[in-house]
């Protein structure tokens, strides 16, 4: 039943006086004092009827919490320093972990023992601060009561809100912190895919909804989130326990209440749930009846946040003294070592042994005795000093009890062990917990051990600790197994992001973090490395000596010096001879000399580029061609004039002696003012060309200027057809001593060779391109090599045209 639905039964809207229905709530344990502090504990609990008179089970740590309020009250009237002659007394209720008993004790509490009230939170409260409750549904009732309250249990972030709830306070910090704590804890063991259950409470559903918003801040993936209610059945129970075992999801985290919990261990234990990581809240991560054999193979190795662990002097002795002869008209009491012992102090159950008194508490070791965990129970302990304080000032001050509120917001003290007690604006205190895990110790028993820590009020970033311990924990649990470094996610349509396929990243893109959600594009100058995670300088890419094309580009250049050398060395050493003599000598020599530095020019295209060697390879080819076809188109003329002179024979070479200087002189002369006006205005220079290949840098020479480097090509091959022309003309000239024929032979290959390299230079890329021109300077100097001095290695068998020119 509803909270709203609870506040209508007791009160109608249009009604100013309401009749209690029922009998009137008693305090289970009270004391008169001048000074009444009120309890509200779930001393029972699991109803089993709808009749409020109707419970199960004695909760013993519930009853410790009661018994600690009671304890440190004790101190407090011992105390001389604090409210001195000023006695405290206490009212007791049971909320028994329900809204509706939990009405029922905020009724007892605000208007005593009285049959009839006025609206449902009217009249004279009886207790001047209460202690409890244990659940955040029940304490959401009282402080809309605007009783004044300090909880040690509810941790429901709603209760924070001042507006609806000015006079509440806790000494537990609020799931709002714990909850986020959670999703961190999850995130750092790289749990991005988990299950979740939770208690159908205020409790639960706000701490879980915290949780999952965190959650998915941090790229977790809840794949379920089931709920159970402290009324549920167990078919509801075994139901919730099926989707658990059902999910893929190996770790659980579990927003639950103490006796929420305990009911689903018990369906978990039937139907055999194991395997999983269990996360827990503060509410069972640190109950010791739990951390039994018969849990073990379920909660062996769970993890959670709890509160932290306290001492307080003289707590066990106070415990272990507790007998029903203190107040022997209580039945809370009776039933306590009925509950305790197994007995009965009605001699009329045959079935149960009679309780005789004399049994020791010493002797028993539960939930009750138990104080190696005292966290909540040090909850308590500071709650009840904290009204205790605030009172003392009150007092002081000589205000009325009106004030308890601005003074228990006003509090700040230590406790004799050193802990200190305040409250900030919201009525919640510092944020801190400790990381617990369930281990197994060398006698086999579970223990908890600290693993770590929780501090809200650290830097954001720096909250969550992990210490050097081992820590016992369960499988890891994803949706997919992580993406490795080189690889992306791509999330996959209908599932949740948790759940993605790993792509491989693109060529120049590359991730260098695990469960990258995209790749990251490399710098201009840098490529991904074959695993894509890395980026690494890009391969400059120019055609080199050290590989096998410029190796062989290298080694057919020097032949190609080497064998014109040769020629000219025979021609030297024949020089003397008709033959040579006929053949115009001097042109010859500088043809050959021309044609020795077109072969060597082409070296300069070779290596890497720089500044001086950019400016060299295309002045080097465009002047050294430009002489070599100059002499060439100088001796076509002379061949021409010398065949069709009409003067005598004898005086030709004489009168074209100075001419063939001037031509060749002249024509070079033209290539080298070219050369000198293109570095002149813009030379060539080295250039890193990033945009005809992505993952490699071409490393060429920008021409600077395309029309200087035209023209300068234009230019040798406006010679070469000049020349092609003229030995065209003298084709029909005797053919005894044509050179014109193999002139002509010559300038078709030299222009096929040039012509055909400009297509194939354009569409040439990278270092193909320099090796394209190599060739085309190559094959064009090997053309005229051996097209023009074919004829003097294999001279004519007659020797008519030599005795005819002698």
């Amino acid at each position: 039943m509803s909270l709203l639905v609870v506040m209508e039964i007791l009160a109608e809207e249009d009604s100013d006086v309401c009749e209690m229905l029922g009998s009137p709530e008693f305090p289970l344990l009270s004391k008169s004092g001048d000074i009444i502090i009120g309890g509200a504990f779930s001393v029972h609990s699991q109803i089993v009827a709808i009749n409020l008179n109707s419970f199960h089970r004695l909760n013993f740590r519930e009853f410790r919490f009661a018994q600690t309020m009671i304890f440190a009250i004790e101190e407090i009237n011992k105390s001389s320093s604090l409210l001195p002659n000023v006695s405290v007394g206490y009212k007791i209720f049971d909320s028994c972990g329900s809204t509706l008993p939990s009405t029922r004790a905020a009724m007892g509490l605000i208007n005593g023992q009285e049959r009839t009230f006025g609206n449902t939170c009217s009249g004279h409260s009886t207790v001047h601060a209460i202690v409890g409750t244990s659940e955040s549904s029940s304490t959401l009732y009282h402080s809309l009561c605007f009783l004044i309250q300090i909880s040690h249990f509810s941790t429901c972030a709603c209760l924070s809100n001042r507006k609806e709830h000015p006079s509440f306070f806790r000494t537990i910090p609020s799931d709002y912190y714990q909850s986020r704590a959670l999703a961190q804890l999850v995130k750092y063991f790289g749990w991005t895919w988990v299950g979740a259950v939770r208690s159908d409470n205020d409790y639960g559903n706000n701490g879980m909804a915290t949780f999952i918003e965190a959650a998915t801040k941090e790229g977790i993936c809840v794949e379920y989130s089931e709920a159970i209610a402290r009324t549920a059945s167990k078919e509801q129970v075994e139901r919730v326990v099926r989707v658990i075992s059902r999910g893929s999801a190996k770790v659980l985290i579990a927003f639950l209440s103490y006796d929420e919990m305990d009911a689903l261990l018990e369906a978990a234990l039937s139907q055999n749930l194991t395997g999983l990581q269990w996360v827990g809240s503060e509410s069972w991560i640190t109950a010791h009846h739990l951390a039994t054999m018969k849990y073990s193979g379920i909660l062996y190795g769970s993890i959670g946040f709890a509160i932290k662990k306290a001492k307080i002097v003289g707590l066990q002795d106070f415990l272990l003294q507790v007998h029903p002869s203190q107040d022997p008209q209580n039945h809370i009491l009776k039933e306590f070592w009925e509950e305790t012992f197994g007995c009965s102090f009605q001699s009329s159950l045959q079935e149960t042994k009679q309780c005789s008194g004399s049994e020791r508490l010493r002797d028993i070791k539960n939930p009750f005795t138990d104080v190696s965990e005292l966290r909540i129970s040090n909850n308590v302990y500071k709650a009840v000093y904290a009204v205790a304080h605030a009172m003392h000032s009150m007092l002081k001050c000589g205000e009325n009890s009106e004030a308890v509120v601005k003074h228990i917001q006003d509090v700040n003290f230590s406790l004799e062990s050193g802990e200190k007690v305040y409250f900030d604006e919201r009525g919640d205190p510092a944020a801190t917990y400790q990381l617990v895990n369930w281990q197994m110790n060398s006698a086999g028993d579970i223990v908890f051990v600290v693993v770590g820590s929780y501090d809200a009020s650290l830097q954001s970033g720096k909250e969550f600790t992990i210490n050097g311990l081992n820590i016992t924990w369960g499988p890891i649990s994803v949706c997919s197994e992580s993406c490795p470094p080189g690889f992306r996610q791509a999330m996959i349509k209908g599932k949740p992001i948790c759940c993605f396929s790993c792509i491989t990243c693109a060529a120049g893109e590359i991730s260098n973090s695990t469960n990258s959600a995209e790749c990251s594009p490399c710098p201009l100058e840098y490529w991904s490395n074959e695993d894509h995670n890395k980026c690494v300088p890009k391969v400059l890419e120019f055609l080199s000596y050290e590989e096998t094309m410029g190796t062989l580009l290298t080694a057919f250049s020097l032949f190609g010096a080497g064998l014109t050398l040769v020629v000219s060395f025979v021609f030297c050493w024949f020089r003397h001879t008709p033959l040579v003599k006929a053949s115009n000598s001097e042109l010859s020599f500088f043809l050959l000399f021309s044609l020795t530095l077109c072969f060597l020019c082409s070296l300069t295209f070779i290596g890497r580029p720089t500044d001086w060697s950019c400016m060299l390879r295309h002045v080097a080819f465009g002047i050294t061609f430009a002489l070599c076809i100059s002499c060439i188109l100088t001796k076509t003329i002379t061949v021409v004039i010398a065949f069709k002179a009409r003067t005598p024979v004898n005086t030709v070479p004489q009168c074209l002696a100075s001419y063939q200087r001037m031509g060749v002189v002249g024509g070079t002369f033209l290539q080298v003012l070219v050369c000198v006006v293109w570095l002149a205005l813009a030379p060539p220079f080295p250039h890193k060309n990033t945009i005809y290949a992505a993952e490699r840098i071409i490393l060429e020479c920008n021409l600077g200027s395309s029309i200087g480097f035209w023209v300068v090509l234009g230019y040798i091959g406006l010679l070469a057809v000049l020349c092609l022309i003229l030995a065209f003309l003298a084709r029909k000239l005797p053919d005894n001593f044509n050179e014109a024929k193999f002139i002509t032979f010559s300038m078709l290959i030299f222009s096929a060779v040039w012509v055909t390299f400009i297509p194939a230079y354009v569409s040439s890329p990278g270092k193909f391109t320099v090796a394209v021109e190599i060739f085309a300077i190559l094959a064009s100097s090997f053309g005229l090599l051996f097209c023009i001095f074919q004829v003097r290695l294999h001279p004519p068998q007659n020797d008519h045209c030599n005795k005819k020119h002698e």
